[in-house]
């Protein structure tokens, strides 16, 4: 594996910026993951790669930096934070939901409790919630378990969302905890979708 100077850093920026065709682009994303260059460094150049016009080249990048966690976490926050752009943004919480990194708990918490009603944005916050359920099925902070619960449940039993409430009960159903099933109970006797209920009575 090549290790990679500042010189061919600044140049395969330059080059997946101005990458001729998406191949070319998600070749030099490869490139960067295979290379012996810091991941702190590998992470400056492929977050911006996320708002590539072209959506082959995003999802490698969103691949990619997954593969880079943890370090890509905290920069993949800061961005998002730093953003207004909702496509950036949403590729940010596509890698953010795979890691399930308790880090970015607050944030995937803050996406599925916002109310937005256009369906790009709606599939944002099932992704969240995914994020969410991975955290709480895989970490041992009592506290982080506990808000998990809430969030998901909250999930599950208000929104109008029949998709959030579905991603809702596979995240309750993998995490399995008392307070868990209790929900998944109670909503039984509210679910009015017969694709959720399905999900929620499904053996």
């Amino acid at each position: 594996m090549n290790i990679l100077n500042s010189h061919n850093i600044e140049s395969l920026i330059a080059q997946l910026n101005n990458a001729p065709t998406p191949q070319q682009a998600i070749a030099i994303i490869n490139t960067l993951t295979v290379s012996n260059t810091q991941e702190e460094v590998i992470v400056k150049i492929l977050i911006p790669a996320l708002s590539h016009h072209h959506p082959s080249v995003a999802a490698a990048a969103v691949v990619a930096l997954v593969q880079l966690a943890p370090a890509s976490v905290n920069p993949l926050i800061a961005a998002y934070e730093h953003s207004t752009d909702q496509g950036f943004q949403a590729y940010i919480i596509q890698a953010l939901a795979q890691i399930g990194d308790e880090r970015a708990f607050d944030l995937l918490a803050e996406v599925v409790g916002t109310t937005v009603a256009n369906h790009c944005q709606g599939n944002v916050r099932r992704i969240a919630t995914r994020g969410i359920g991975l955290i709480g099925r895989t970490s041992q902070n009592a506290d982080i378990i506990r808000r998990t619960e809430e969030k998901l449940i909250w999930a599950l039993l208000t929104p109008e969302d029949w998709g959030l409430r579905y991603a809702a009960v596979v995240s309750l159903r993998e995490i399995a905890t008392p307070q868990a099933q209790a929900a998944l109970q109670q909503a039984i006797a509210q679910e009015t979708d017969k694709v959720v209920l399905s999900r929620i009575t499904l053996d």
